[in-house]
């Protein structure tokens, strides 16, 4: 993904990110979708993943968490 013109590469934290290359967008770990940077409001700092909304974020929390008691 990193020679999609545009795309940006961040660092989550928590509550912010930090912007290691300079972007428009991101792209959702769970759907794909492009996200703008403006638009960025829900990320997880522990997995280093962004995503579109709240309904995605709690789909990635679930699937990490489930998959760490197999």
């Amino acid at each position: 993904m990193a020679d999609i013109q545009g795309l940006a590469v961040l660092r989550y934290d928590t509550p912010h990110f930090d912007i290691m290359r300079p972007g428009q967008f991101v792209i959702c770990a769970v759907s794909g979708a492009r996200i703008d940077l403006d638009d960025l409001k829900y990320w997880s700092a522990e997995f280093q993943e962004a995503y579109r909304g709240p309904q995605e974020a709690t789909e990635s929390f679930l699937k990490h968490r489930s998959s760490a008691f197999r």
